[in-house]
């Protein structure tokens, strides 16, 4: 066999190799629990709800997810609501009920007022400092319907710097604050880092009568959130309780709190990531959830295993059928969807670009090639999908803060019917 001969099979059995390696063909359509879904949409008394995006809360799942997320829970631990994750008054009135707690944590000044207004027996904390503008604000503009913000509001104050700007707030409305530390447990988001900086503020609080000391929070997603070194996370643990622990001892020996009154303060840790890793045992004496109770992509965590999605985006196909590039390469995608079959569909969406995922029908992906739209999104597939106009995708958000509000009323779905629309909070940062 001559050179030529032999390098022209040694080509010809490269390419046929490299051909056998090209991506299988993937794909399907809807299975029971989205078919189910889709049917439940097109039924609802809203035509709106199969012919415009949406945002879908299953309630059975929902419900399920509570009981899972109270399972995992140290049960002394009391458990206060992340309103930022739930935005909407229906849910987080369910979610008041379903806990037996009255505790929830708001993030701005808007869905603070709206708490005020809405949930007036209810105990906030403030999850983030705000400017203290922020706050006069809300002294000027609060419901006069009973809530009593010096009994049911907790301010966060991360420095002595912004401890004192809420002193002369408090001296300025002549009424009593009540102010809760944010402490550094090992996240460096800010908070108080040093025994010094806090002893700043601790006698400041001893000496000013108009602001009540109510606690602490030191917030610690990084546990579970960092590498998985060997040792590790398990290290950032120990860190971050230890640091609580010091932190709490100090500010009951500067403040001298009685024994009997400590416990009784809002010593406030965790969220949807570590919310289990609190027994009781340590400083916080009250854990944080939000997510989980929905579950989010980026909730698919080892402890919330046997908790399941619950929401989604519901949208209807625009146009489907044979997925082209633009004019001009569209060599480039007769080549890639000679190479990957996947690829050789297009569905464009009525509406796109959200921090989601496509879920169902199985087998759909965005096209990197084509880019992102919030107007029109393609989705590329094999066609195994069948997909026509007015057919429905889902997909799943990565977090639920900041998009449960991007639709409107949330429509919510159980035993394959829709069964109620939940107004969402307007859209705030």
């Amino acid at each position: 066999m001559n050179t030529r001969r032999r390098l022209w099979l040694a080509g010809a059995g490269a390419a046929l190799a490299g051909w056998a390696l090209r991506p299988g063909l993937s794909g399907a359509p809807h299975d029971a629990y989205f078919s189910t879904l889709a049917q439940a949409l097109r039924q609802s008394g809203r035509r709106t709800d199969a012919s415009t995006p949406v945002l879908v809360i299953d309630h059975d799942r929902l419900q399920a997810n509570v009981r899972q997320v109270q399972a995992l829970k140290a049960p002394a631990l009391p458990l206060r609501v992340v309103a930022k994750s739930l935005p909407a008054t229906a849910l987080l009135q369910l979610l008041a009920q379903q806990l037996q707690s009255q505790r929830q944590m708001v993030f701005n000044l808007p869905y603070l007022l709206l708490h005020a207004a809405q949930f007036p027996t209810f105990d906030l904390l403030l999850g983030k400092p705000l400017p203290v503008a922020a706050a006069a604000a809300f002294y000027a503009q609060r419901p006069a319907n009973g809530f009593d913000p010096g009994r049911q509001l907790q301010w966060l104050i991360d420095s002595p710097a912004r401890l004192a700007e809420y002193r002369q707030l408090a001296q300025g409305l002549g009424q009593r604050l009540r102010v809760n530390l944010e402490i550094d447990v090992g996240l460096h988001r800010g908070g108080f880092s040093s025994a010094a900086a806090l002893d700043e503020a601790l006698a400041l609080l001893r000496t000013e009568p108009l602001l009540e000391f109510a606690g602490m929070m030191g917030y610690d997603p990084h546990v579970t959130e960092i590498p998985d070194l060997p040792g590790a996370r398990a290290s950032a643990e120990a860190h971050a309780k230890a640091v609580y622990a010091q932190y709490r001892a100090q500010a009951v020996a500067a403040l001298g709190l009685p024994a009997a009154q400590a416990p009784g303060l809002c010593w406030n840790a965790a969220g949807s990531p570590t919310f289990q890793l609190h027994d009781g045992s340590g400083a916080a004496n009250e854990v944080s959830v939000g997510s989980a109770f929905v579950k989010p992509a980026e909730f698919d965590l080892p402890h919330l295993a046997a908790c399941q999605p619950a929401c989604f985006i519901a949208t209807p196909v625009l146009k489907s059928g044979a997925f082209m590039l633009p004019s001009g390469v569209q060599w480039l995608g007769q080549l890639l969807t000679a190479w990957d079959r996947n690829q050789r569909h297009g569905v464009f969406l009525y509406g796109g670009q959200w921090r989601a995922d496509p879920v169902s029908p199985a087998g759909l992906a965005t096209s990197g090639l084509y880019g992102l739209s919030p107007n029109q999104q393609v989705l590329v597939g094999s066609g195994l999908q069948q997909l026509q106009p007015g057919d429905t995708v889902f997909l799943r958000p990565h977090k639920s803060e900041a998009l449960l509000q991007q639709f409107g009323d949330i429509v919510v779905v159980a035993s394959g019917q829709v069964v109620a629309h939940w107004p969402a909070f307007p859209p705030m940062p």
